[in-house]
């Protein structure tokens, strides 16, 4: 695995700060949920998995911060550090799917001493750390099957270490392919306006040794029409239950392209990426970012000062648009509906 992006020890939360790769590895370090708020906000960590993993530290950390005995006046703190966390990123399901572990598992200890469920909840956070890790290669050796030897596969924005607490959920699948002894290669499409395909999956499949070549976003459809694309695949933020996906700005277009042209298009995430509550992707919550991110490549302006300018951070993809979903429990194919219903019937 070329990087875990969050590291945690001795009460304090290291993540390396994704906004300056891959020109420059900076670590910073958060000792408290503020901070840890803020780094989400800001995208210092970003990609949905480990986003979850940073709240739940960040949970953590205003649980030890709270001053109560009393579980009822401690929980009622205890919620309001996990609303301010969970207001941080609204797309990205992993967010509140982390929070409320933590919170059923205060609720769930609630009869002992407020400092003990302080003790557990900080393991509690590390072992949503760990299983993260261990999701994504039960994930990776599910979805290597659907990757052939010699593919040359099309990835859109960041779904790899980076994006989780290590190994990657569309990149995990290329890296155990690569394990298996296929020989790969993969296209990144840069990913406007935050470029995660152009800065960061770049700089992680380099890491790993796993052939690959940058294009613009708007290169993949010559590039089918030319026979160089085999399959594409990608992450996700929240997948409703009937299979439609809401992933980086962009995907939408990619997966209308692959149909177009006959490809595959596969999407990897864990089943804490799975909303059941949702019917469809039109109830899934869209980000919309500043401005500035379009208007701005770092710190030099590319646009005319004034001008209106659009950010949504993601879009939605029909199910009927996407081949498979892979996820740890296996891969879900066809009617979305009872495919992914039967797969979120194995969590424990």
């Amino acid at each position: 695995m070329a990087i875990k992006p969050i590291e945690y020890r001795d009460g304090v939360c290291r993540m390396i700060d994704q906004r300056l790769l891959p020109t420059e590895e900076v670590w910073r370090d958060y000792f408290d949920y503020q901070g840890v708020a803020e780094a989400i906000r800001t995208m210092v960590v970003r990609g949905a998995p480990a986003i979850g993993v940073a709240a739940a530290f960040g949970a953590w950390f205003g649980a030890r911060d709270i001053d109560e005995e009393d579980f009822d006046r401690f929980f009622a703190r205890f919620e309001k550090v996990c609303a301010t966390l969970a207001a941080t990123r609204p797309t990205a399901v992993n967010l509140s799917w982390a929070l409320e572990r933590m919170k059923n598992f205060a609720k769930a200890n609630s009869s002992y001493p407020v400092a003990d469920i302080k003790i557990v909840l900080e393991y509690e956070a590390m072992a949503i750390a760990d299983e993260d890790i261990r999701v994504n290669m039960a994930m990776g050796r599910h979805g290597q099957e659907l990757i052939p030897d010699g593919a040359r596969v099309l990835t859109h924005c960041n779904a790899g270490a980076l994006a989780t607490g290590g190994f990657g959920t569309a990149l995990g699948v290329l890296r155990a392919a690569q394990l298996a002894g296929k020989n790969i290669s993969v296209l990144a499409d840069e990913t406007r306006p935050f470029l995660q395909g152009a800065r960061l999956t770049a700089w992680e499949l380099q890491k790993d040794n796993i052939p690959v070549t940058l294009i613009c976003d708007n290169m993949a459809g010559y590039l089918m029409s030319k026979g160089e694309i085999d399959c594409v695949i990608v992450g996700a933020d929240r997948i409703a239950a009937n299979g439609d996906t809401a992933n980086k700005i962009g995907t939408y277009t990619v997966a209308v392209l692959a149909k177009e042209h006959g490809l595959p298009f596969y999407v990897a995430a864990p089943t804490s990426t799975i909303d059941m509550s949702l019917a469809d992707g039109s109830l899934i919550p869209i980000e919309e970012r500043d401005a500035r991110e379009v208007t701005h490549c770092g710190d030099k302006q590319i646009a005319p000062s004034g001008v209106a300018v659009r950010n949504p951070s993601f879009d939605v993809t029909p199910a009927r648009l996407i081949s498979a979903i892979i996820t740890e429990w296996g891969i879900a194919r066809g009617d979305y509906g009872e495919g992914l219903k039967t797969l979120m019937s194995r969590v424990r």
